[in-house]
């Protein structure tokens, strides 16, 4: 794919949350919604209830009917805020261009980031296990070559989907309209009319038809019949920060092996900033315990910097003041934070010879990493590898 776009979409999510913070409503049927004597509506339905025909926007007195047991609970919209808030936060682990759809879903361009993070499938899978890990919760992701294709093939396997389009025709054909991100129940129903109930079908009518029957609408039909969307994938805000994190096989104690992930992950880290024109001003180091007791410590720069060797340094110092050696270590973690475009930077008085040298190396590195994939070099104290690896990323 010359654009790789990705759609998370979080399952069930309000229910799935409710059940998550409450062992006692796990497989159970359970909404989330407003009163049904307050005419409320359901706000998400868990997949338990699903099966009943209980679905999110139906009104709370239907959904009663068709399943008399259904446990009904208020939203705590605060609480999936700050979930939602961890989520996105995961998401731009992996790129800076995240699209907040919703509470609950996003879109991610991650073109740039395949010759660092790997496949597509690599990455989808990696999110998904880094969602499940940090918030105990699933999510589904589609792929393809726009918003739409994305959007379509995330809802296609739910739950816990992983689903990649390249063949969009074959994709799309098998498709009921219904399914089309977009197409609501007035548009189905007249599409329906005319006998076109499918995708391949809808494929079949001209857009001159399309537009003299449906207006603007008409013409969106026949250009999501064809998986055509131009739509960019447009962050919320300039990324305020970017981190990665590493659960280990094993708890471990060897602070040789965690000194190893930390400069893998500085190493990763700046890669991507470099990719973005981007410095930071901050980095912070993240350290969860066995126990799972968590761990954050920053330190402001002097300089702004995008160089691996710089961020590890802190972030090395941080472990050595922060760290609990007796203590087994779960999970450590990197976050480069209070980013900035790299030519906002004011220069500096005096030439720094280390400064320049230090530029001029990642420049020659970035291009051969570019050039011929990331594992081209390895630094030479990574070489000799005492440990299988992290289970995460």
């Amino acid at each position: 794919m010359d654009l790789c776009i990705m759609h998370v979409d979080m399952d069930a999510f309000f229910a799935s949350v409710e059940q998550r913070d409450n062992p006692a409503l796990k497989e159970i049927p359970l909404a989330v919604g407003g009163k049904a004597e307050e005419r409320g509506v359901i706000s998400t339905a868990s997949y338990e209830a699903r099966k009943y025909g209980v679905h999110s926007a139906m009104p709370t007195a239907t959904a009663l009917r068709l399943c008399p047991d259904l446990v009904l609970l208020p939203p705590d919209h605060r609480k999936y805020g700050l979930i939602s808030e961890e989520l996105m936060s995961i998401l731009r682990r992996y790129t800076p261009l995240v699209e907040p759809v919703s509470l609950d879903e996003a879109f991610m361009d991650i073109t740039g980031s395949l010759k660092l993070f790997g496949s597509p499938l690599e990455i989808g899978t990696s999110v998904q296990r880094e969602i499940e890990s940090s918030l105990r919760l699933t999510a589904s992701v589609g792929i393809g070559h726009n918003k739409l294709i994305a959007k379509l093939a995330s809802d296609w396997q739910k739950p816990c989907g992983l689903t990649i389009v390249e063949d969009v025709d074959r994709f799309l054909a098998g498709l009921s309209i219904s399914r089309l991100w977009g197409a609501g129940p007035r548009t189905v129903a007249e599409l329906n009319k005319i006998g076109v109930t499918t995708v391949r079908q809808l494929m079949d009518l001209s857009a001159q038809y399309l537009t003299e029957r449906f207006g603007a609408t008409g013409e969106r039909l026949y250009q999501m019949a064809r998986g055509i969307d131009h739509r960019p994938v447009i962050s919320e805000r300039q990324a305020k920060s970017v981190g990665k994190e590493m659960t280990f096989l094993r708890d471990t104690y060897d602070r040789g092996y965690l000194l190893e992930t930390l400069l893998i992950m500085a190493d990763q880290l700046c890669r991507v900033l470099r990719r973005q024109s981007l410095v930071c001003q901050s980095i912070t180091l993240k350290i969860k315990y066995s126990d799972f007791k968590t761990v954050t410590r920053s330190h402001t720069l002097g300089d702004p910097t995008s160089d691996g060797t710089m961020v590890y340094g802190v972030a090395r110092k941080l472990l050595q003041q922060h760290w609990n050696a007796s203590r087994a270590v779960r999970l450590i973690g990197i976050s480069c934070t209070r980013l900035c475009g790299k030519n906002e930077v004011p220069g500096v008085l005096f030439n720094d010879s280390a400064l320049e040298r230090n530029k001029k190396l990642n420049e020659a590195v970035d291009g051969l990493l570019d050039r011929f994939g990331e594992k081209v070099l390895v630094r030479g104290r990574l070489v000799k590898k005492r440990h299988p690896g992290p289970e995460g990323s």
